[in-house]
């Protein structure tokens, strides 16, 4: 194993934070595999997670098992672990401009194609080898002028060459679900059975530029672009894994996590080993645009009448809003039938807020698919 610092930019005088990465596998790899956890500093499921998947891959690096180099960012995000006010913490924007952590990592696609243009020939492992270069390059030449901006371009550039990208993230209250692209679906759908995904939300660009879209989209904008012409793989493809809710932070949760994580990389081929046989797939995958984002009209006192996992029909009850001044109790049903993946942990809600998530089947939504 070897342990990397990358100092971050620093704000201030005295408070530079950097970002620690672990890098194991052989001198020749066959491959790289970049998992990163907490990138919202306030979900610590996945922090637990990699921490057991640290030591699991020093233990087979040790064995001589690993094919591929994987990288582990443990702690993703130093900026938003230390943002705690009055013992609330506060990790998913940043306190400074607002913006959410994962969102708005920098769109090299144009300046990668114009780059490769006229370089492109039909191998298309030069092909591949060709963009990665010049998204490293490009990612080189950029320049941080804040601390979010260090920190987004660090992670950036540990990611970027790789061939699969987990950011492992949880929800408020939920079951265990993850977001990729139709694109890379096949590939992802065994990580989603051993996880144990109860749904699996599908959105070539869903607006946001988040870290897991940062990676596809260049490779979808080559393949657009150049795709007529030229043979283009899908070079990296990324998942964003929910490991359930904020308060699902314990051993043993973590240990079979951190076995299907290993379970998956061994079926995908960077782990030497048999890999146990693929369960069943709990839900199917479904478009992000049929999510539907459940909103309560009025502001109370918030209470459930279901719970995350259960599969809702169309209209059904899913809380009561009660003013307890008034007397006045609000029904918040769903206008779709779907799974409800995601709870809000507020109990008093206000008005116009999205208190709950449902995977349906039918895509309805268009434009930016992202909570805020």
């Amino acid at each position: 194993m070897r342990h990397q610092i990358h100092d971050l930019l620093a704000p201030l005088p005295g408070t530079a934070r950097q970002i620690h990465s672990f890098h194991f596998g052989p001198t020749q790899a066959k491959g790289k595999i970049y998992i990163q956890s907490s990138l919202h500093a306030d979900e610590m499921p996945g922090m637990l997670v990699a921490w057991h998947l640290k030591l699991r891959l020093a233990e087979l690096e040790a064995a001589g098992r690993l094919r591929s180099e994987i990288v582990l960012v443990p702690v993703a995000n130093p900026i938003g672990l230390e943002q705690v006010l009055m013992d609330v913490p506060l990790g998913r924007y940043e306190l400074e401009s607002g913006q959410n952590f994962n969102r708005w990592f920098v769109d090299l696609g144009e300046e990668v194609a114009s780059e490769i243009e006229g370089q492109l020939n039909d191998d298309p492992q030069h092909n591949l080898e060709l963009i990665r270069s010049s998204l490293r390059n490009a990612l080189a030449r950029q320049t941080a002028s804040t601390q979010l901006q260090s920190q987004r371009l660090t992670l950036q550039t540990l990611a970027c060459d790789a061939d699969m990208v987990l950011d492992l993230h949880c929800d408020f209250e939920a079951v265990a679900h993850l977001y990729t692209t139709p694109e890379a679906w096949p590939q992802v759908e065994p990580l989603a059975r051993y996880i144990g995904a109860e749904a699996s939300l599908l959105a070539t660009d869903s607006g946001g530029h988040s870290f897991d879209e940062c990676f596809t989209l260049v490779w979808w904008q080559m393949q657009e672009r150049f795709g007529e012409h030229f043979n283009i793989p899908l070079g990296s493809f990324s998942v964003t894994v929910e490991l359930r809710g904020q308060g699902d932070v314990n051993h043993p949760l973590a240990s079979r996590d951190c076995q299907a994580l290993i379970d998956y990389l061994v079926h995908f081929g960077a782990i030497e080993g048999q890999a146990p046989p693929l369960p069943e797939l709990p839900y199917p995958a479904t478009p992000l645009a049929a999510v539907e984002p459940v909103a309560t009209p009025v502001g109370g006192l918030l209470v459930y009448s279901v719970l995350p996992g259960e599969y809702l029909a169309e209209g059904q009850l899913i809380a009561e809003i009660i003013d307890p001044i008034g007397d006045r109790v609000t029904p918040v049903h769903c206008a779709n039938a779907g799974l409800l993946y995601a709870r809000s942990t507020r109990r008093m809600a206000t008005a116009g807020m999205v208190i709950a998530h449902v995977a349906g089947l039918e895509a309805y939504r268009t434009g930016y698919l992202l909570s805020p």
